[in-house]
This record gives structure tokens, C-alpha cells and sequence, in this order.
């Protein structure tokens, strides 16, 4: 009996050999009590899970590089151009970028719409790496703005990052979403709850 299959029976190894003999797949057979959970194309490990994640700060990072990443200057705002990084120009590519969603990002329709980007939450949960989204009207109406802090106690304004038309990316204390009947409605992205749909 070889060494490598006497290592087979006692630890429960099995080892598959290609056409060349080359080593190309090895398992451990451990006790049920310790195995993870078995991987499947609708489930990835754990691990991978865990990377799909995004914290609120490292969002709000992302969001805060794109303020200079022009030398020095805003990235100008265009729903026809992408970034040196591959997203689209505009308010949704903007948050596809601060999210690490598939480039060059969905529009703001798609961002509100999928439940494996984002979740409706109510205005008084908001948090850091929040969205405030208008999906209703055209690609000259709809916009989406990251929230990042109430400005004070009264909850009346919040500062926010933005990619704006005329503008470029920006930083501002905004409004949207808080006067009653408003097209602006809260979500909360998936990513920020560091597991992946």
C-alpha cells in the first residue's frame, strides 16, 4: 500500500489525479460537528460572504475619493462617459462605485428596485451609507443622494454626498426626502449589511 493512500484511510483524504497526474482536487473529510456549511453555486463560503460586505465608513470613503480624483477637482458628472474605474458618470454610477456593484452601475431605477441592492427602511432609521432615491420621472428627474449624518437634533437636514449634473461630485447639507409627499424615499444597500444577496 502506498503512502499516499495509507494517508487516504486514516484521515479520511481523497485525492483525484488529471490525465497528467497532476494533483487537481484535494478534501478533508472532518466530523459533522466541525465541517462549515457545504458550498453551492446559490450559497458562497462564508469568507466570501464576509468580503462582499461594505462598512458604512469604508462607503462614505469611497464616496469622499471621488471629491479630487479629477487632480485635485470633483469628477465631472456625465450619464454618457465612465471614470478612469469603470463606473458611469452620474448619481447612479456614483453609488455603484461607492457599493463596488458591477461596473459601470445600475441606474437609479435598478437601484431601487432590486432587493438584492437595496431594502426600503423608514426615514427615521436612516444611517451613514444610506440612500435617499427618486426613481420616479426620466434620466433628467430621477436622482439618488448617499446619506451620511443629520446635521442636528431636529433631523430637518442631513449632509450627503452626490454626483450633480453641472456640478460634479459633491458633499452638501441637503433636504431631499424630508418635506411630506416627497419623491425621495430611504433604502438601505445590501452591501452595508456584510453579507452578500
Amino acid at each position: 500500500m502506498s503512502l499516499l493512500s495509507r494517508a487516504s484511510r486514516r484521515s479520511g483524504i481523497a485525492v483525484a489525479t488529471g490525465a497528467a497526474g497532476c494533483l487537481t482536487a484535494l478534501s478533508v473529510v472532518a466530523p459533522a460537528s466541525a465541517a462549515p456549511a457545504p458550498y453551492t453555486a446559490e450559497r458562497a463560503p462564508a469568507s466570501q460572504q464576509e468580503a462582499a460586505g461594505l462598512t458604512p465608513g469604508q462607503m462614505l470613503n469611497r464616496a469622499d475619493s471621488w471629491l479630487t480624483a479629477d487632480n485635485g477637482s470633483p469628477v465631472p458628472y456625465s450619464q454618457t462617459r465612465t471614470w478612469s474605474d469603470g463606473y458611469r458618470q452620474d448619481c447612479s454610477g456614483y453609488v455603484s462605485m461607492t457599493l463596488g456593484l458591477s461596473k459601470p452601475g445600475p441606474n437609479t431605477v435598478g437601484l431601487a428596485g432590486s432587493r438584492e441592492l437595496t431594502t426600503p427602511i423608514k426615514l427615521k432609521n436612516l444611517k451613514p451609507g444610506d440612500l435617499l432615491i427618486d426613481a420616479d420621472g426620466s434620466n433628467t428627474t430621477r436622482h439618488v443622494v448617499i446619506f451620511e449624518k443629520w446635521t442636528d437634533a431636529s433631523h430637518s437636514a442631513y449632509s450627503a454626498y452626490e454626483q450633480r449634473g453641472g456640478h460634479g461630485t459633491d458633499h452638501r447639507v441637503l433636504d431631499y426626502g424630508l418635506g411630506a409627499g416627497s419623491e425621495y424615499k430611504p433604502y438601505r444597500p445590501v452591501k452595508l449589511s456584510g453579507v452578500a444577496p
